[in-house]
């Protein structure tokens, strides 16, 4: 081997000793005799030096065995081949070299210099094929990775956006063949004459106030004792002074109930100086509870209650005493003539006008100090509120972390989050909103957020005349009375937050027919607003799937009302219960034919 190195050849050396050499080499590698080139070539010292490969080759007969192409060839086919394409390879021989086919003239005027010998044959070697085989299939790998990756970062088509909304989904609602169902059971009787007296005086805003007297109704009814026309809460936030007449149609509620308590406007002459007891009932009691109470009018004729809020369970009280207070909250409390009225006109002008959404927008300042809920605020303002909250005593919870209320969908949204929601859902700029609200804080400064979104907002100020509305000056609660007829009788209604009037209208609203009330996933909305914050989302079609898909189910259709959280035990139970004014299914909604 070392004279094939030093380019000398032995004159000893054989061509089986050559060629064994080269088969231990290349061990089958297959080189060709075509890659060595036979001219002689003149070195250095002018004497004509010997290619020893021309020993291999000196005793090759004129005729040489070139091998021809066979047109069926089984394994080659090489008539289908071009010869040009595979002038280069070899039939192989037994000791690994090999044949070649005869080469085309073309491959000869390519102008190209040959490439070296070894590397010829490195590139001929199945380990090196097999190794750009891996290559390849390595790149490729590669290369459909980067797509891969590629098609999962790109942002995918969005789906149908609001103009793709139909009507039916914006403003349509349906029933489903539910409807009311108020009619008291066979069982029921007519209340017994009885000389028992109970007083109320009902604490609260508007709607807290009414939820809380047709639980007295249904209180009285449960221990047989005459009800005195409830003194209403003069000492709330909003210092209204009006009496129970002065809101309500009280010759009308007596009327309606006569059937179910005894009711009178004041008591007995001979009563007004009596001593009274004076009884807190517990909230959210059932039915054996009032029938323990009914002790209380042994020794006494007449029992003062000083609170009727949430006196009564939402859940396991007889039929009759949930239709009853159905009957009272739906049917007998009226508001008065006036507010009716002017509630009507209100309703038909905002109808004039094509399709509206009701929106009662929590924002007011008592609201956002009681919640502690101070996002978008000033530092200022959030200092105001806190003193607010310090200074009414009656407020419980002083220390709040806005931030955690905020993230745990406590808070109420805010005006620019309204709008974000609303245009989200598929309602376009032209869409009119009726603000059911008082004072938002603030005042145009953030309301003008929401009117960027939708330019036809109004409110009772812009609906109704100075005139009409001289008379309900400083009456939060009757001007409260007219939104309270506006958002039940909306195209849509939307609230804000889960307060007393929004639980009120809802429940009020599903037993009309289940009329379309659209209810914020606050705490889902909150996050993605966060995300829009940070740059990771924006608005558009994609954050109106998300919206829309997040409140499929959030519509007002017919369910039956929620059981507390799990979890939750004692009477924090009974706190976390759906409100039975909220929902009043099924004890006052049935399917057509059942009752």
């Amino acid at each position: 081997m070392g004279a094939f190195l030093s380019g000398s050849m032995d004159e000893n050396v054989t061509l089986g000793d050559l060629m064994d050499e080269e088969c231990y080499m290349y061990g089958r590698e297959g080189f060709d005799a075509d890659d060595m080139d036979l001219d002689t070539s003149i070195d250095s010292s002018g004497v004509e030096s010997i290619d020893p490969f021309d020993i291999v080759y000196s005793d090759l007969p004129n005729i040489t065995h070139t091998l021809k192409p066979e047109l069926d060839y089984e394994h080659f086919q090489v008539a289908q081949l071009s010869r040009e394409d595979h002038e280069d390879e070899g039939l192989p021989c037994a000791c690994g070299l090999s044949y070649s086919l005869p080469r085309s003239p073309m491959a000869y005027r390519r102008g190209a210099p040959p490439l070296p010998l070894r590397l010829r044959r490195l590139l001929r070697s199945p380990i090196s094929r097999c190794a750009c085989l891996i290559v390849a299939l390595t790149a490729l790998l590669l290369v459909l990775s980067l797509l891969q990756i590629a098609r999962v970062d790109l942002p995918r088509p969005d789906p149908p956006h609001q103009d793709q909304v139909s009507n039916e989904q914006l403003w349509g609602s349906n029933g489903y063949g539910y409807h009311a169902c108020v009619t008291p059971t066979h069982r029921y009787i007519a209340p017994i004459e009885s000389d028992h007296y109970m007083t109320v005086r009902s604490n609260g805003g508007l709607n807290q106030m009414r939820t809380g007297i047709c639980d007295m109704i249904a209180v009285a009814r449960l221990v047989n004792a005459t009800l005195v026309i409830p003194q209403l809460d003069k000492r709330s936030f909003w210092q209204d002074t009006s009496t129970f007449k002065d809101i309500f149609n009280e010759p009308s509620f007596i009327k309606a109930l006569e059937g179910d308590v005894h009711i009178v406007s004041d008591l007995p002459e001979t009563l007004q100086s009596a001593v009274r007891a004076r009884k807190h009932f517990t909230s959210w009691s059932g039915a054996s509870y009032y029938e323990g109470a009914k002790e209380l009018w042994k020794d006494h004729k007449v029992v003062h209650i000083p609170k009727s809020d949430s006196r009564l369970a939402n859940n396991g009280l007889p039929i009759d005493i949930q239709r009853l207070r159905c009957r009272c909250l739906y049917q007998a409390l009226r508001f008065s003539d006036q507010i009716e009225d002017l509630g009507k006109k209100l309703v038909e002008r905002l109808k004039s006008r094509g399709r509206f959404i009701a929106l009662h927008l929590r924002y007011e300042k008592d609201m956002l100090a009681f919640t502690g809920c101070t996002y978008g605020l000033s530092e200022s303002e959030a200092d105001e509120l806190r003193i607010l909250r310090e200074k009414t005593s009656h407020w419980k919870l002083k220390d709040i972390n806005s931030t955690e209320q905020r993230t745990g969908g406590n808070c109420p949204l805010t005006p620019l989050e309204v709008g974000m929601f609303l245009r989200a859902m598929g309602y376009t700029e032209s869409t009119w909103i009726y603000l059911a609200a008082g004072e938002i804080y603030g005042g145009d400064k953030y309301i003008s957020k929401l009117r960027l979104y939708f330019p036809n907002l109004v409110s009772k100020e812009v609906l109704a005349t100075k005139e009409e509305l001289e008379k309900f000056k400083n009456h939060a609660s009757q001007v409260a009375a007219l939104d309270y007829i506006i958002s039940v009788e909306s195209d849509v209604f939307v609230p804000s937050h889960s307060g007393n009037m929004a639980r009120a209208v809802e429940g009020h609203r599903r037993f009309l027919g289940h009329r379309k009330t659209s209810s914020p996933d606050r705490r889902g909305l909150v996050e993605l607003f966060g995300l829009i914050e940070k740059g990771e989302l924006i608005e558009g079609p994609k954050l109106s799937s998300l919206i829309m898909r997040m409140h499929k189910y959030r519509q007002g259709a017919p369910r039956k009302r929620y059981a507390s959280l799990p979890g939750s035990k004692g009477r924090e139970r009974l706190r976390t219960e759906e409100s039975f004014y909220e929902n009043p299914f099924p004890e006052c909604i049935c399917l057509t034919g059942k009752h």
